[in-house]
C-alpha cells in the first residue's frame, strides 16, 4: 500500500479508534525498552562462583598425576562448623584463611574418627607457591601452563622421602567466608572427601592465594611419610 493510500485509509477512521491504537503502539515500546533493562541488568549482576578439582594418592614413581574433575553448582549456604572467626579474604589475610581451611578439615577428620592432620610447613610452602601461580597466571590446574605436574612441583621445592601425595585444589568468589565455604564443598565432593578423610595422609598444609580480579586459590597438599 502506498503512503497516500495509508493517509487516505488513516483519514477515514474514527478519531478515538486512532488514538487507541497510538497509545498501543507506545506502551509495546516502552514494554520492550524495560525488558530489555532487566536483561542487561542480570547479566551486570555479581554471582558467587566455585570451581574445584580433586587429585588423589600419587605414588613417587607416577609420571603424572590423575586427576579427577568436579565441577559444581554452588549455593551461599553455609554449613560447616566454624572453629573461630572467619578472617577477611585480602593478601593480608592469607595466612587466616590457610588455617582456618586446614582447622575447618581437621574437625570434619576427628568428628568422623580420623586422626587430625600435623601441619608442615613445607607442605605449607609447596601449596602457597602453586595457588600464588594459578592467581597470578590465570590458569586451575593440577599442572602448571608449562607441563609441571605435581610431583614435579614437590620435587622442585625439595619435598622428599614421601611413599603418596595427594592434592586439592579450588578457587571461589564472592562468598563472605571462602575457606568454610570451600571446606564444606570439598566435604560433598567424593573425591576431595575421599583426599580429607584418607587415613593415609598423616601430614598437611593449605596454601592461599587471591588473584586480582577477587578470586580466592585454594590448594591443600597431603602426604604419607
Amino acid at each position: 500500500m502506498s503512503l497516500v493510500s495509508r493517509a487516505a485509509v488513516a483519514s477515514r477512521l474514527p478519531r478515538p479508534l486512532i488514538k487507541i491504537c497510538l497509545r498501543s503502539a507506545l506502551i509495546l515500546v516502552l514494554g520492550l525498552f524495560v525488558t530489555a533493562g532487566v536483561a542487561v541488568a542480570q547479566r551486570t549482576s555479581a554471582r558467587p562462583v566455585a570451581r574445584m578439582i580433586a587429585s588423589g594418592a600419587i605414588p613417587p614413581a607416577a609420571p603424572s598425576p590423575v586427576r579427577a574433575r568436579v565441577v559444581s553448582n554452588m549455593s551461599r549456604e553455609m554449613v560447616a562448623t566454624p572453629v573461630a572467626s572467619a578472617p577477611a579474604a585480602s593478601a593480608r589475610n592469607v595466612g587466616g584463611l590457610e588455617r582456618r581451611a586446614f582447622e575447618l578439615i581437621n574437625a570434619q577428620r576427628s568428628a568422623r574418627g580420623q586422626q587430625p592432620l600435623v601441619w608442615d610447613p613445607e607442605l605449607a610452602r609447596l601449596a602457597r607457591s602453586h595457588s600464588e601461580n594459578m592467581a597470578q597466571s590465570d590458569f586451575f590446574n593440577h599442572n602448571q601452563p608449562g607441563g609441571m605436574t605435581m610431583v614435579e612441583r614437590a620435587r622442585a621445592q625439595g619435598v622428599r622421602g614421601w611413599k603418596a601425595l595427594g592434592e586439592n585444589i579450588a578457587y571461589n568468589q564472592g562468598y563472605d567466608d571462602p575457606a568454610a565455604f570451600v571446606a564444606e564443598r570439598w566435604m560433598v565432593s567424593y573425591k576431595h572427601r575421599e583426599n580429607l578423610l584418607n587415613s593415609r595422609w598423616t601430614r598437611s598444609a593449605v596454601g592461599v592465594a587471591i588473584a586480582p580480579d577477587g578470586r580466592v586459590f585454594f590448594t591443600q597438599v597431603f602426604i604419607q611419610p
